[in-house]
Order: structure tokens, then sequence, then C-alpha cells
């Protein structure tokens, strides 16, 4: 595990090249403290994460990481609580399912180490987030996928269920009367949840799980099992999530380059901003546009956090000692009057 840990965060460090990153990076530290305003410290611990659903997933992790477990493991507990309600119908058990009427889910996660594991298009598992831990801690690769991923799954002991619940079966057959795919993405914060968390030590962990976006081709993955769009993290500097469409979210290596605007020196709420606004320049003649939502949330290394949102309705979970579990409004570039 060692040689690989040693691999993957040294890719994780090469669009900047690896030598010269590693000759600046007392320099960085430095650079990521001083963005932090003198009015907003940042705390530790801190979790964050998108969306109604996520106040349920921060109680989740809270006790978890309080009780000592380790960041991985709490996010793994506290995302398992939507990805386990039929309720939440973006994520695991009761998701909206692709035009075939099969439920397909997506999940990854990111140590502070910068190892990670992911499943893309995994079916029948309740919990993916579970399985993407497994291939980060017992193999020596970062995804697996369809058929494979499964197998995994059930090597490590993962039992097969059905997870398309009568509600979102009954919402497929009457979308099927029209069939005509288009993405509501964000309006009625059913999306993807994604976490981020920093513990007492300052050691940031993410995690990103969802079934994607309903009525989907067959085979269609998102951004969110993808390191780099759906999340990505330094622990020299920080972590960032995306939600909303994800195709938007992959053609500009969303969350990666949101970790790249903290790094030199932005605070996670600029360099959200700053990657949200560079997807509208890149989108706004695209066929996407008229239903594109995405948000980013980001945190960084002293514990200050922040979210930008292209359009109004996004909303994340915050939870911290001082103010306990509460949720937050996103800034946004636009609303949804046209």
């Amino acid at each position: 595990m060692g040689d690989r840990r040693h691999f993957i965060k040294n890719a994780a460090l090469g669009t900047l090249g690896v030598s010269a990153l590693l000759s600046c990076k007392e320099e960085t530290k430095s650079v990521v403290s001083a963005a932090v305003s003198d009015d907003k410290k940042g705390t530790k611990p801190l979790i964050i994460s998108t969306w109604n659903h996520g106040l349920p997933a921060n109680e989740e992790a809270w006790k978890l990481l309080k009780s000592g477990k380790s960041g991985l493991d709490a996010i793994v507990a506290g995302v398992g609580i939507p990805e386990a309600d039929p309720k939440v119908r973006s994520v695991g058990y009761g998701g909206y399912p692709d035009r075939e009427g099969k439920v397909t889910l997506d999940a990854c996660i990111m140590d502070s180490n910068s190892d990670c594991g992911s499943v893309s298009f995994l079916q029948n598992i309740k919990h993916p987030i579970a399985v993407a831990q497994k291939v980060l801690e017992n193999t020596p690769h970062v995804m697996l996928t369809g058929a494979g991923a499964l197998q995994f799954a059930k090597e490590q002991g993962f039992e097969e269920e059905n997870l398309l619940t009568e509600a979102s079966d009954k919402d497929w057959k009457n979308w099927l009367e029209k069939s005509k795919y288009q993405p509501v993405i964000n309006i009625e914060n059913h999306d993807t949840i994604s976490m981020l968390v920093i513990d007492e030590n300052g050691d940031i962990t993410g995690g990103c799980t969802t079934s994607g976006a309903a009525w989907k081709m067959h085979g269609r993955v998102g951004d969110s099992p993808i390191i780099g769009a759906g999340l990505f993290l330094d622990n020299e500097v920080g972590a960032a999530a995306a939600t909303g469409l994800g195709e938007a979210v992959i053609r500009t290596a969303g969350s990666a380059m949101v970790v790249e605007l903290m790094r030199q020196g932005k605070s996670p709420d600029e360099a959200c901003k700053e990657i949200v606004e560079r997807i509208y320049d890149k989108h706004k003649n695209h066929q996407d546009m008229e239903y594109l939502q995405v948000g980013f949330i980001a945190i960084n290394k002293a514990g200050e956090y922040g979210g930008y949102s292209l359009r109004s309705g996004f909303n994340y979970a915050v939870y911290d000692e001082a103010n306990g579990n509460r949720m937050e409004d996103s800034k946004f570039k636009m609303t949804w009057d046209k």
C-alpha cells in the first residue's frame, strides 16, 4: 500500500509539476493560511455536505468522528444514511432508475494521503460508498465499474438486493409514456450527496455517492465517482466536491480546479465562485444550458468553508462544535427565472 499511496499522491500533484510543488510546500501552507479572513478563522473538526439530506448524514458522521473513528469511516456511515433512505430519490435505495428501469449507482472516497476508491455503474448494492472504501483499502486500483464492481462487492461480503422501490418504479413507468430525457437537476434538492470532513488534527477526507440523473442512458456515469471532477482533495490545501449536472463538472475537472485555486490563495467561497463562472462561460451557448445547474462546496486546511452555485436553490449542511448542525444557503450567479 505504501508504494501505491506514493504513486497516487504524486499523480494528483502532476498538473503543476511534482518537483515545483514539492519545492514550494512551505509557501503553499502560508498562502492557504493567509486566505482565511480575520473574522472567519475556521474551525476543526468540521463537516460539510450537500443538500437537506446532508443534515442526518452529518449527524451520523459527527458521532463517529467524535468517538475517534477515522474520517473515512465517518463519511461512509454518514452518507450511508441517505443511501438507505427510500425518500431520498437521487441516492442509493429508492433512487430514480435509468431509462431501462435499472438503478445504477456511483460513489467515490478519498483520504488525506490521496488514496482513493471509486465504483461506477454499480447495481443491486445499497451502499456504494462502502464498496468504494473497500476498493481504496483492499485493491491496487482506484475505480471498479459495472459487473466487475458488483463481483468485487460480493467478494467483500455485500449482499445483492433490489433497489427499485415501488415509488421509483411507478415514476419510471409514467416517464416511459413520453420517454423524454430532460434532467431536472437541483431544483427540489434531489441530487448527489457529497461530504467533506476535516478532523481535529486538520486531516481532510471526502466522499460522494449518487444514483445519478434520472432516466439517463443505461451505462451513463456522471462526475460523482471521478476523482478530480466530483471530488478532489489535497491534505496540504483543502477539498472540494460537486453537485449538479455531472457532464458539465467533468468537462471542467471542477473539484480539482477549486482546490488548485485555493492552493493559489483563494478562499473556499472565492474558489467555488470562480469555477462556477468558468462553467457558465463554457456552457452559456451549450445545449445543456436550459437546465444546467452546478454547485460546489469546499473547505481549506484552516477549516474555513464555502459554497457557490450557478443557479439559486442550492444549500448545504454544516456541522461544527460551536454552532452544531445547520443548513446554509449558497450564494449563486443567477436564478431559475427566465
